[in-house]
């Protein structure tokens, strides 16, 4: 008698490996130069370091609170008050994450139910749609045009109906490097104020914004930040992605069913992490607040490294990435492209399509410039001869 094995029935049976696992893989095959997934090539800063080794000593080694250490709910709502003008309440506001994937995860999860309608900006993070769809969803999606992928605004309200349930946002915003202003969130609430309309806004990039008006968040917007959850990354910040630590902000009632979800998806984030962020958010503030300057000396490097390529370069006003036509240089698709620049040139990047669920037909790559100096030249010497 033989016992035949059970496979399951997939709830995405359209989702495989991500691209940026493959980019990743392929360029360390090829010991080609990664710009394509989103990480530091340099360690975060020392001092959190050693706050993570002093508390690891101290014995902070057992579970968190479910809702995240106290010391860092506080010192997170200190920063958010200084910033947007907004103190969030402590006990009620703020849930400390497993990483601001399952922060996402978790407030999809707790917002959307079969059926609901949700509206995303395409190009967008590949998280969501997972997400909305495992909840039984159905995912709604605005096409946003190069340049400066703006939003249209009419097309947005056409697109609003009974069943809509949730409006997901990114600012600034990866993969376009582009960010949203005060006047953006203002539309957003005439579009949605008399409609039962939630607002997931990632932030995960507020501290990485090159506009001179600074970050616009959600949290800064009295109506909105009623209905929102906002979601940010401490791996951003402090240039440590590895430790998997976000968070993110809401209204209590909005909290307390995002909380049903996270109590059981993770229950407690790392404790000692959390204590050393708490530290360092106290301690060493302005390395938030510097940044922009931090970044856009990278950024600017690279564009200046650059030059006298056939490479033409989109605006970059946050995140730590950079676009790229690439239209003068080959007629190859942009997976294709990417996967030729990685294996022949020795160049690493992401293909803007894997961003969309339509046809992206214009011809642009995604460069991430969160690394040294040394390997920004490097790589800009490699494009340079495309």
């Amino acid at each position: 008698m033989t016992h035949q094995r059970l496979t399951p029935q997939s709830k995405l049976p359209n989702l495989g490996t991500t691209i940026f696992s493959q980019m990743s893989a392929l360029a360390q095959q090829h010991q080609a130069i990664n710009l394509s997934q989103g990480f530091p090539d340099f360690d975060g800063p020392r001092y959190l370091q050693e706050r993570l080794a002093h508390h690891v000593a101290a014995g902070a080694n057992q579970y968190a609170p479910m809702t995240g250490v106290l010391a860092l709910r506080q010192a997170i709502a200190e920063k958010t008050g200084a910033l947007y003008g907004y103190s969030p309440d402590v006990d009620d506001d703020i849930t400390v994450t497993a990483g601001a994937t399952e922060a996402l995860y978790a407030a999809i999860t707790a917002l959307v139910r079969p059926g609901d309608e949700v509206i995303c900006f395409d190009p967008s993070y590949d998280s969501y749609a997972p997400a909305v769809a495992l909840s039984g969803g159905v995912l709604k999606r605005i096409a946003l045009q190069p340049p400066h992928f703006g939003v249209d605004w009419d097309a947005f309200k056409a697109l609003l109906s009974d069943k809509t349930r949730l409006v997901i946002l990114n600012t600034p915003h990866n993969p376009s490097a582009t960010v949203w202003h005060s006047a953006n969130f203002d539309v957003l609430w005439q579009a949605i104020a008399e409609r039962e309309i939630y607002v997931l806004s990632d932030e995960v990039y507020e501290h990485i914004c090159f506009d001179p008006q600074g970050h616009a968040s959600v949290l800064a917007h009295p109506q909105l930040r009623e209905r929102a959850v906002a979601v940010s990354s401490f791996g951003k910040t402090y240039h440590m992605t590895g430790w998997k630590v976000g968070y993110c902000i809401a209204p209590p009632m909005i909290s307390a069913e995002l909380r049903k979800v996270h109590q059981y998806l993770t229950f407690a984030v790392n404790t000692p992490a959390q204590l050393a962020l708490a530290d360092m958010l106290r301690a060493e503030p302005d390395h938030y607040r510097q940044l922009p300057e931090f970044y856009r000396e990278r950024r600017d490097l690279f564009i200046n490294a650059l030059k006298g390529g056939r490479l033409e370069l989109l605006p970059c006003e946050g995140t730590y990435f950079l676009l790229a036509d690439y239209s003068a240089i080959s007629g190859l698709d942009d997976v294709s492209f990417c996967q030729w620049l990685t294996t022949e040139k020795g160049v690493a990047a992401i293909p803007l399509s894997v961003f969309c669920a339509d046809p992206f037909p214009h011809k642009l790559i995604r460069l991430c410039f969160a690394k040294q100096p040394s390997t920004l030249q490097a790589a800009a010497e490699r494009l340079r001869c495309l």
